[in-house]
């Protein structure tokens, strides 16, 4: 993968230093987004072309999902290693508007269940950390299978939001602003 041409590379390198918090937030919380519960092994699902960077890794197995390919590690890694997906986490950029392009900051609806920060909304994140996951939107929806990989997210989100509805009465959210499908969005 050329490193300074793939998008998914450019939002890598984005992502290289900024964090949700001035601190490594992992400290924060033991980094619970990384650890499986006991007896299951879960993974992050990786944006398209990824995969190239842990192809014959000895640390990182790839496995085929229904919406692409999972990495799956022991759970540390360095900075350095992390998928995009967990560069960004909690958040996510999602498309919204009606030609599907406008990119929105989300907090990722199954950051809930693992993250701390999620219980404070965008607003408890830096703005640099914001702003660097909705540049790397922008960049993913200029190519073709990002943008439709960005989109499959969305409806995703949009769908585990609707059952989060209708499963709990939800609360209303100091936010920004909301769209139809309830995300935070910035």
């Amino acid at each position: 993968m050329d490193e300074t041409r793939h998008p998914v590379a450019r939002c890598r390198a984005l992502l290289a230093e900024v964090t949700p918090l001035q601190t490594d937030c992992g400290r924060f919380c033991g980094a619970a987004c990384c650890r499986s519960l006991p007896g299951e092994e879960t993974g992050m699902l990786l944006f398209p072309g990824e995969e190239t960077f842990y192809a014959g890794r000895p640390d990182f197995r790839l496995r085929q999902a229904a919406m692409g390919t999972l990495v799956i590690c022991g759970g540390a890694c360095s900075r350095s290693e992390r998928p995009l997906a967990c560069r960004m986490f909690p958040l996510l950029p999602v498309l919204r508007g009606a030609d599907g392009l406008e990119v929105k900051v989300a907090l990722d609806a199954r950051s809930r269940a693992v993250c701390p920060l999620a219980s404070g909304g965008l607003r408890g994140m830096r703005e640099d950390f914001r702003a660097a996951v909705r540049q790397c939107g922008e960049i993913l929806a200029e190519d073709g299978a990002q943008r439709a990989f960005l989109l499959a997210l969305t409806r995703e989100q949009d769908e585990l939001r609707a059952l989060r509805r209708e499963l709990t009465p939800a609360a209303p959210s100091p936010v920004s602003s909301r769209h139809e499908g309830g995300d935070d969005l910035v």
